[in-house]
């Protein structure tokens, strides 16, 4: 999803409008070039180096986010589409402002993808994963691209002892291909007549991009975690012990906006005696369909299929599968949900059937009232 640059696209719809719309110029002018149709539509605003006009020479009270091109954070997270659905169709769109202008009838979407090239040779640093890279958010399944997210996940068990599992998930990404997760529980579990509830065991992780390549739509990661058992225990909101957990995330694009992620760890407490170590290997398959030409509201059906297993003598591995669908709330694609059933396979003696759910915001991307 895109993030950050919701400044620069305002923007750069406004400067277009300066260099295009407001000269009376038309499509059959010849703009053959990325750095023409910057230099004709971008310029007055933007500057030849794409750091920005002083506010003294632009026309207009620039946006606090009013961005330096330049500054990669800014430019390689953005998804093409994001820049071109705004360009193309107007700020109103996508939940920008309502003197951004279309630019379907000014622009060809030739002449839009060119511009949108060009504006990305402004970073000229490596080592930024591209935001295609990022696929959508599974319930369960990690993906490898570092995000800038707050997510509240709910799980509810339809069968099977009564319980509700919340989790508030805070996750920021820094120095490129870094990402700090936090995760806190509140559990809500009914036992022998009585309902308990109170904070599990809390998360602390670290992701590391160790590999990703836009022309092969590959991107590799790993992450470390402690979770402190926060938890009571007793009432079965928590292990008991310091766990240490491990995972590898791999994600692919495949053709027709069609993508596949792998999960695969180990959970390792310290002590076995209180919890024993288990393996973890999650799949999630899905493809997404874009309305409005491929540029307005995203929906993202999903399937995972999710095994969890004890490394002790004996132990057999507990299948689940999980059919689930994502789909874009905003129109700026910064706040979304996902729904679906965890359906346990194996092993189902014992195991809960659960209704699962989580709604997400991009936070970088904008506040929670803006962008509808």
């Amino acid at each position: 999803m895109h993030r950050r640059a919701g400044g620069a696209l305002a923007a750069l719809v406004l400067a277009a409008g300066a260099g295009l719309a407001q000269k009376g110029e038309d499509p059959g002018i010849p703009l053959n070039t990325g750095k023409e149709i910057w230099e004709a539509a971008c310029v007055a605003c933007h500057g030849a180096d794409g750091k920005g006009m002083p506010q003294s020479t632009v026309g207009f009270k620039r946006p606090d986010s009013f961005p330096d091109f330049t500054r990669c954070d800014q430019t390689t997270v953005e998804l093409n589409t994001d820049y071109k659905a705004v360009i193309r169709n107007g700020g109103p769109f996508r939940g920008f402002s309502q003197i951004m202008p279309s630019f379907s009838g000014v622009l060809t979407d030739e002449q839009i993808d060119k511009v949108v090239h060009y504006l990305r040779g402004f970073c000229t640093e490596s080592g930024w994963p591209r935001g295609e890279l990022n696929v959508p958010r599974a319930l369960v399944t990690e993906k490898a691209y570092p995000e800038d997210e707050a997510v509240v996940s709910t799980a509810v068990n339809t069968r099977g002892a009564p319980a509700v599992s919340n989790h508030f998930i805070h996750e920021q990404s820094f120095w490129k291909r870094n990402q700090l997760e936090i995760d806190v529980p509140l559990e809500f579990l009914h036992q022998n007549q009585t309902w308990y509830g109170g904070f599990g065991d809390v998360t602390l992780g670290l992701k590391r991009v160790l590999y990703d390549s836009l022309p092969k739509g590959s991107i590799l990661s790993v992450q470390g975690s402690t979770i402190f058992p926060a938890g009571n225990s007793g009432h079965g909101l928590g292990s008991g012990v310091t766990t240490f957990e491990t995972f590898v995330a791999y994600d692919q694009l495949l053709p027709h906006l069609t993508f596949i992620q792998f999960q695969g760890g180990a959970d390792l407490p310290v002590d076995t005696k209180i919890a024993p170590r288990s393996t973890f290997w999650n799949t999630a398959v899905g493809k997404s369909w874009m309305q409005n030409g491929g540029l307005g509201r995203m929906w993202s059906p999903m399937v995972e299929f999710l095994a969890t297993r004890d490394l002790v003598t004996g132990a057999t591995t507990d299948w689940d599968v999980l059919p689930q669908m994502q789909v874009t709330l905003s129109r700026r694609q910064h706040i979304r949900a996902d729904l679906g059933v965890r359906v346990p396979v194996t092993n189902t003696a014992g195991r809960p059937i659960q209704l699962m759910f989580y709604l997400l915001w991009d936070w970088q991307d904008g506040k929670l009232t803006e962008g509808w």
